[in-house]
C-alpha cells in the first residue's frame, strides 16, 4: 500500500483498489494494513468492511487458519453493535459462516468436536435470525463426506431442503451433487449433474473451474476423450497458479498423468511451483500434493526418474527425489486428518488415487506436444532419430576424423554427425589426439570444427558470429599448414561478413556494394591460389556465385542476372570436368533460381525438371528434397498449387532419410503455405508445429518462436482458442523467456495473440490485464512507436469493451502519441471508431460526447491517411468513419444526424458491384438507414422506398443472401404500418 489513508474515504477508495486485485500475498498483506488502518479511526462501519475484506483474502488465498479468527471480530462486533450492519453487511456476515466451516475442515490441528460445535453455532444462529436452515444442512452434508462417514442421510438432509438467499451458488450446489454420485461410483449420473456447470450455464468465483476437474476423468471412462481434452485445456487456464485451487491443479496433473502426457504435466507443474509453498491449507495442499504424486509416480515408472522436475523451493528436485518428498509430506497430511476424524477416509482416497492406472495410453491434448523422451536433462528437447539407417560411426577417433574430412568432401549430410560427435570428444578431459598421415594436427581438427561451428551460424543467419569464426578457423588452418583450406575459410568469411546484419534490413544498394566486394575477395583469393584440389575449387567457385546470387536477390536488378548465370555455368562446367555430382547440383539450383529472381518462371522450372532427372539417375539423393521444394515454389508462382504440394510431399518423404536440419524446417513452412493455398488449414497448422520442433532441436529459437507465433495465429483462425492459449502458455512458460533473454518484440507478439484468443475465449478480464500490461511495457520502445500504437490501440479497445472509459481513453491518446511518430492508420482509425460504438452503445446518450470526440480523432487519422497517400485494405476509412457516425447517433438516439451520416457512407461506399464484401458493406448500412428512418423516425414510407430500390439493385448482381437481409426489415416495416 504505497500511503495509509488518513480518511474513511481514502480507506474505501483502497478497499475498492485492493478487491481489483488477484488473491495472493499482495493483496493479503494489503487487506491487512487496510485493517491496521481502518482500526484508527472512531468510526466502526470502515473496520467492518476491512475485515470483510481481509477474511476474503484468507479465504481465496488458501490460508484457512486465519479465516475464524477475523470473523469472530466481526461476530464479536454484531453481537455489540448490530446496528452497524445494514442489509448487505447482515448478508455477508451470515454467508460467510459457511466459509468459517469450511476453514475449520481444512486444518487438522482443529478438533472434530470444534468442527460441530461450530456447525451448531451455525444452526442456532440461523434459527435466532429466522433464516432457512438448508446452508446448515449442506455444512453438516460436507462434513460427513470429509471424515467418511455414510453421506447419503446428510446428503438427503440437505439436497432435499429448499435453497435460501444464504445457500451456495447453483454451480457449487450442482457441484457437490456430482460429486455425490461420483463417489457412489456413478459415472454417467455424476456428468448429467454437472452438465449445466460443464456448459457454462452457471459459474461463480471457483466454478466451471472446480467441476471440471472432478469431470476429466469420468469423462474418460465414459469415452468421451475429445470434450475432457476441451475441459481440460479451459480449465487448467482458469486455476493455474491459484493457491486457492491448488486442488484443482493437482486434479489436471493426474489427468496428464493418465493419458499419456507425462511431459505436459510436468510443464504444468513448473508453471505452478509456487503452489507448493503458498498454499497454507493443509487440506487443499494433500489434495494437490496427492495429484503432483499420481504424475511424478507415473514419470518414475516409464525410467524418467532422473527428469528434472519443479518442487519446493531452496533445492533443485528431479522427479524421483520430489516424488519422495511429496510421498511423505502427503501421507503424513492423510494421517492427520484420519487421525483428527477416526477414520481412514482421506489415507484411503489418496491411495485410491496413487493405484489407478492410465485410461489412455496418448491423448493429444495440445498443439505442442512432447513426450518425456523429448526432454533432456536440461529441460530441452533432444535431437531427433533419423528414420534413414545411417552407416555406424567409427569407433576411433582417427577413423572418425578420416570419415568426417572424406564426407565433408563429399558435401554429404552425414558429416554432421561426425562432427558433433569429434565436437564432443575434444571436449572431454584427457583427449589424447591420434597420430597418422591421414588424421593431421589437433589444431587442424579444431579448424574443421570451427569451420563447421560457423557454418551453423551461418544457416541461423548469425552471420557476424559466422564471420568471426571462419576467420578464426583460417588462422588455424595456416598454423596447421594447410593453405588452401585457410583461404576457403576466408572466402566464407568474407561472404558471412557480406550477409544481413542483426536488427534489421539493410539498405538494397549498400547490401549490393557489400557482396560485390565480397565477390571481388573471393576471386583475388581464387586467382592466388595454385594448387587446389578439385573439390576445394569448386568450393571457391560455389562460393563466387553464391555471392552474387544474393546480390541480384538483393537488389532484383537486370543487369545483375548475367553475372549470376555465368559463374553457374563455369561452376557447372568445372564440376562436370571433375565429376562433382555435389557442385553440378548446386550450379543448376543456382541457374533456376536466377531465372526465378529474373522472372522467368517457365525457365526455372525447366531447369528443376533437368536437375530432378539428373538427380534420380546420377545423384546425390539428398539434393533431391531441395530440388523438390524449388520447384514447387516455381509451380506456386505459376498458379500450380496441386503440384506445389505433390513436390512438397515427395520433397518430405525423401527428406525423411536424412538428418533433420534447417532446410528440412523450410519444407514444413512451404507446406504450411501451400496447404492454406488449398484451404488445408489443419494440414497446414500440422506443418507449422512441425517446423517449430525442429527449429527447437536446432537451437534456432527465434525461428521456432515464428513458427509457433504463426501457428497460434491460425489455430485462433481456426476457432481453436484453448488449444491456441495453451500452445502460447506453453511457449511463454519456456526459460528464456520467463527469465527475459527472449527476443522482447517477438515474446510481445506471442502475448498479443494470447490477448486475443483470450478475448475470443470470452475471458474479458483476463485479455484485458494482459493487454493493458503490454501496452505499459512497450510505451519504452523508443525504436518502435508504430508497435506501441498498434497495442495500446488494442488494449483501449478491450478497456472499453470492460467499461473502464477513463483508462480506455489514456489509453487511447497514447496509442495517438505514438501513431504521430510512427503511423499505423488503419489500426488507429479502426480503434477510435470501435471506442465510440462502445461508448455509444454501452453509456446512450451520456456517452455521445465522448463518442463523438473519438470519431473527432478517427476523422483527423482519415485526413493524415489521404495526404500520406495511405490507402486501407478494405472500405475508405472516410467511408468507415461516415458509418460509424451513423452508427454512433443512432444508439445515441441522435436519429436524424445517424440518418445523415449513413446516407454520406453510401454515397461513399458508391453503387454495390459483383464483389461480395462490397455488396455486404453497402447492404447493411442501407439496412441500418432503414432501421432508423422506419422505426425510429417513424417514416416507414420513405424507409421502404429506400429498401425497395437496395433490393433490387442486390437482386440484379446476384446478391441474394444479402437483399433477403433487407427483405426481411421491410417485411417487419409492413407489418408495423
Amino acid at each position: 500500500m504505497p500511503t495509509t489513508p488518513q480518511t474513511t474515504d481514502e480507506l474505501f477508495q483502497a478497499l475498492q483498489e485492493n478487491d481489483r486485485r488477484p488473491y495472493g500475498r499482495a493483496r493479503t498483506v494489503t487487506a491487512e494494513e487496510l485493517v491496521e488502518a481502518a482500526e484508527r479511526f472512531d468510526e466502526p462501519v470502515p473496520l467492518v468492511h476491512a475485515l470483510l475484506e481481509l477474511q476474503e483474502a484468507y479465504t481465496y488465498g488458501a490460508e484457512p487458519r486465519k479465516s475464524p479468527v477475523v470473523f469472530a471480530r466481526l461476530l464479536t462486533l454484531f453481537d455489540e453493535q448490530p446496528g452497524l450492519f445494514d442489509e448487505r453487511l447482515r448478508h455477508l456476515l451470515f454467508w460467510r459462516f459457511k466459509w468459517v466451516a469450511n476453514a475449520l475442515r481444512s486444518v487438522p490441528e482443529i478438533p472434530l468436536a470444534s468442527l460441530r460445535r461450530w456447525l451448531t453455532e451455525m444452526r442456532d444462529r440461523y434459527e435466532k435470525e429466522g433464516l432457512g436452515l438448508q446452508p446448515y444442512y449442506g455444512q453438516a452434508y460436507q462434513l460427513a463426506v470429509h471424515t467418511g462417514e455414510d453421506p447419503t442421510p446428510a446428503y438427503e438432509l440437505w439436497a432435499a431442503r429448499t435453497r435460501t438467499r444464504l445457500s451456495d451458488c447453483e454451480a457449487c450446489e450442482t457441484c457437490e451433487r456430482g460429486l455425490y454420485h461420483l463417489a457412489a461410483g456413478d459415472d454417467a449420473r455424476a456428468l448429467d449433474t454437472l452438465e449445466p456447470v460443464l456448459d457454462g450455464e452457471e459459474s461463480c468465483q471457483e466454478e466451471p473451474a472446480r467441476s471440471v476437474s472432478h469431470a476429466l476423468l469420468p469423462l474418460l471412462r465414459t469415452g468421451r476423450t475429445d470434450r475432457a481434452r476441451t475441459l481440460h485445456l479451459s480449465g487448467y487456464r482458469a486455476c493455474r497458479r491459484n493457491p486457492s485451487m491448488a486442488p484443482e491443479v493437482g486434479r489436471h496433473l493426474e489427468f496428464c498423468a493418465l493419458t499419456g502426457n507425462e511431459a505436459r504435466g510436468l510443464e504444468l507443474l513448473a508453471e505452478n511451483r509456487a503452489l507448493f509453498d503458498e498454499v497454507d491449507s493443509p487440506l487443499d495442499l494433500l489434495d494437490f500434493l496427492t495429484g503432483v504424486e499420481v504424475l511424478l509416480r507415473r514419470v518414475e515408472a516409464l525410467g524418467h526418474g532422473s527428469l528434472p522436475a519443479s518442487g519446493f523451493a531452496g533445492r533443485t528436485w528431479t522427479a524421483s527425489a520430489l516424488r519422495a518428498e511429496v510421498r511423505g509430506r502427503a501421507a503424513d497430511l492423510a494421517a492427520r486428518f484420519d487421525t483428527r476424524n477416526g477414520t481412514t477416509a482421506h489415507t484411503d482416497r489418496r491411495t485410491a488415487r496413487l493405484d489407478r492406472a492410465p485410461l489412455l495410453e496418448e491423448l493429444e491434448l495440445s498443439l505442442r506436444p512432447r513426450g518425456l523422451d523429448d526432454l533432456a536433462p536440461d529441460g530441452s528437447p533432444a535431437a531427433p532419430a533419423t528414420p534413414r539407417t545411417a552407416a555406424p560411426l567409427p569407433e576411433s577417433p582417427a577413423e572418425l576424423i578420416v570419415r568426417s574430412r572424406a564426407l565433408d568432401a563429399e558435401g554429404h549430410p552425414d558429416a554432421t554427425a561426425c562432427r558433433a560427435r569429434l565436437r564432443a570428444l575434444v571436449a572431454e578431459p584427457g583427449y589424447t589426439h591420434p597420430d597418422g598421415p591421414d588424421v593431421g594436427t589437433l589444431a587442424l581438427l579444431r579448424a574443421d570444427l570451427l569451420a563447421d561451428e560457423a557454418e551453423r551460424a551461418g544457416d541461423k543467419d548469425e552471420f557476424a558470429e559466422a564471420a568471426a569464426l571462419f576467420e578464426e578457423a583460417a588462422g588455424l588452418y595456416e598454423d596447421a599448414g594447410e593453405p588452401a583450406w585457410a583461404v576457403l575459410a576466408r572466402a566464407s568469411a568474407a561472404l558471412a561478413g557480406a550477409g544481413v546484419p542483426p536488427g534489421g534490413e539493410p539498405d538494397a544498394d549498400a547490401q549490393a556494394a557489400a557482396l560485390t566486394g565480397a565477390h571481388a575477395t573471393v576471386v583475388r583469393l581464387h586467382e592466388r591460389t595454385p594448387g587446389l584440389a578439385p573439390y576445394q575449387e569448386a568450393r571457391l567457385l560455389r562460393i563466387r556465385a553464391t555471392a552474387l546470387g544474393l546480390r541480384l536477390q538483393a537488389t532484383g536488378a537486370r543487369e545483375h542476372v548475367a553475372p549470376v548465370l555465368a559463374e553457374a555455368e563455369r561452376l557447372e562446367e568445372f564440376a562436370t570436368r571433375h565429376d562433382l555430382a555435389v557442385q553440378v547440383s548446386g550450379a543448376r539450383l543456382l541457374r533456376a533460381g536466377t531465372h526465378a529472381l529474373a522472372g522467368d518462371l517457365p525457365a526455372a522450372l525447366a531447369e528443376t525438371d533437368g536437375l530432378l532427372a539428373r538427380l534420380t539417375e546420377h545423384g546425390p539423393a539428398w539434393h533431391l528434397p531441395r530440388t523438390l521444394a524449388m520447384r514447387a515454389r516455381l509451380r506456386l508462382g505459376l498458379q500450380d498449387t496441386e503440384g506445389a504440394h505433390a513436390d512438397l510431399t515427395e520433397a518430405l518423404r525423401r527428406a525423411a532419410d536424412w538428418p533433420a536440419g534447417p532446410a528440412t524446417s523450410r519444407l514444413h513452412v512451404d507446406m504450411a503455405e501451400v496447404s492454406m493455398h488449398l484451404g488445408r488449414h489443419e494440414e497446414a497448422l500440422r506443418h507449422l508445429i512441425r517446423s517449430a520442433e525442429l527449429d527447437l532441436r536446432l537451437g534456432s529459437r527465434a525461428d521456432a518462436f515464428c513458427a509457433y507465433a504463426n501457428a497460434a495465429g491460425l489455430s485462433l483462425d481456426l476457432g481453436r482458442v484453448e488449444e491456441c492459449i495453451a500452445l502460447l502458455d506453453s511457449l511463454l512458460a519456456e526459460p528464456d523467456v520467463t527469465a527475459g533473454e527472449a527476443d522482447d518484440r517477438l515474446v510481445a507478439q506471442l502475448r498479443l495473440t494470447r490477448v486475443r484468443a483470450l478475448r475470443a475465449g470470452e475471458d474479458l478480464k483476463a485479455a484485458t490485464a494482459e493487454c493493458a500490461a503490454l501496452a505499459a511495457e512497450s510505451a519504452a520502445w523508443e525504436d518502435d512507436p508504430g508497435s506501441h500504437a498498434v497495442i495500446a490501440a488494442e488494449a483501449a479497445v478491450l478497456l472499453g469493451e470492460s467499461g473502464e472509459y477513463d483508462r480506455a481513453r489514456q489509453a487511447a491518446d497514447q496509442a495517438l502519441a505514438a501513431h504521430a511518430r510512427d503511423p499505423r492508420h488503419e489500426q488507429l482509425s479502426g480503434c477510435l471508431r470501435e471506442l465510440a460504438r462502445l461508448g455509444a452503445q454501452q453509456r446512450g446518450p451520456d456517452g455521445l460526447a465522448d463518442a463523438r470526440a473519438y470519431l473527432d480523432d478517427a476523422a483527423r487519422v482519415a485526413e493524415e491517411a489521404r495526404a500520406a497517400g495511405f490507402a486501407p485494405r478494405g472500405r475508405s476509412l472516410e467511408t468507415a468513419l461516415a458509418y460509424e457516425h451513423g452508427r454512433v447517433n443512432a444508439y445515441a438516439g441522435a436519429y436524424e444526424e445517424a440518418l445523415t451520416a449513413l446516407d454520406r457512407a453510401l454515397s461513399l461506399l458508391g453503387a454495390p458491384g459483383e464483389e461480395k464484401r462490397h455488396a455486404a458493406e453497402w447492404a447493411e448500412c442501407v439496412r441500418l438507414a432503414g432501421a432508423v428512418e422506419g422505426i425510429y423516425l417513424e417514416r416507414p414510407l420513405g424507409a421502404l422506398a429506400r429498401l425497395h430500390e437496395a433490393i433490387a439493385v442486390l437482386t440484379s448482381l446476384g446478391h441474394t443472401e444479402e437483399g433477403g437481409e433487407l427483405e426481411a426489415l421491410a417485411g417487419r416495416l409492413r407489418e408495423d404500418d
